[in-house]
This record gives structure tokens, C-alpha cells and sequence, in this order.
């Protein structure tokens, strides 16, 4: 760290870390706290702060015992394979209800948001559609799927 003074140390730090969110240089996981305390030279309150305020804006998002996550986290592409390959194996019906968010993360190990952008893409292909108060429905299955 410089000799300048410490306050302010945490927004810096903050924002060098939004720079590189928003490069897409951190696309997932954010190095872990003991890391930004060893390259930016400062304490674990320090970091503590600078990722809070990332989190107060909505960049970032905590997951106990996993660490910092991108906010509206990157689905991989074989994430959104194996909720496709759900949906066309999985006995849904055109009109039916999907499963709920929180039934994926569990059956996939995988975080919200990356279920999320997951269900966006497959929204987005026409699959499934939001409606409220009922979760997701679904709106065609995919090619494979029995269906012609």
C-alpha cells in the first residue's frame, strides 16, 4: 500500500474490483478474502468492506462456505444442458410447472443465480415462461423430447 492514508483504502479497492467485474475479468467467483488481503496489502476488515460495498450495489453476492459470487452469476453452458436435458426427460408437460429455483440448486449444487441465467437462457429459447406467483411454466419442450 502507498504511503497515502489508509481512509478511503476500501473504495479503491472496491473499485478496482468493479473495473474488473465489469471488464469480465471476474466472471464467477471472486478471489477469496485472504487473497485481496495479500495483493492489496491491507487486513481482513479492509476487504471485508471494500466487498460489502460491491454487495450494497448489487454487484456481489455472499454464499456461506462458498465465498464472494458475481451477482447474476455466470450459468455454464452444461449447467443450462442438464436443466434442459431435465426438462425433456423429466415428464413435464407443455402447460405444467417446472421446478422451483431453489429445487435446482439442490438437485445441481449450484448457486441461484447461476440457476437463474440458466432458466433465462431456456426463457429465452421459448421453453419456459415467468408467471407470477406460480414459478416457471412450461412452454415447449425441447427437440428430443418426444415431442414432434
Amino acid at each position: 500500500m502507498s504511503g497515502s492514508s489508509p481512509r478511503g483504502t476500501y473504495l479503491r479497492i472496491a473499485e478496482t474490483l468493479r473495473q474488473q467485474l465489469n471488464a469480465g475479468e471476474i466472471e464467477e467467483a471472486l478471489p477469496s478474502e485472504a487473497a485481496l488481503m495479500r495483493a492489496h496489502a491491507v487486513s481482513r476488515t479492509t476487504v471485508r468492506r471494500a466487498l460489502q460495498t460491491l454487495a450494497a450495489e448489487g454487484l456481489i453476492e455472499a454464499l456461506p462456505g462458498v465465498g464472494w459470487q458475481v451477482q447474476g452469476g455466470v450459468a455454464t453452458p452444461s449447467l443450462v444442458a442438464q436443466v434442459r436435458t431435465e426438462l425433456a426427460v423429466g415428464g413435464f408437460q407443455i402447460g405444467g410447472t417446472f421446478h422451483s429455483e431453489a429445487a435446482l440448486c439442490e438437485r445441481f449444487g449450484v448457486s441461484r443465480t447461476a440457476v437463474r441465467k440458466a432458466l433465462g437462457q431456456l426463457e429465452g429459447e421459448g421453453l419456459l415462461e415467468p408467471v407470477h406467483g406460480k414459478g416457471r411454466i412450461v412452454k415447449a419442450l425441447p427437440p428430443g423430447a418426444g415431442n414432434p
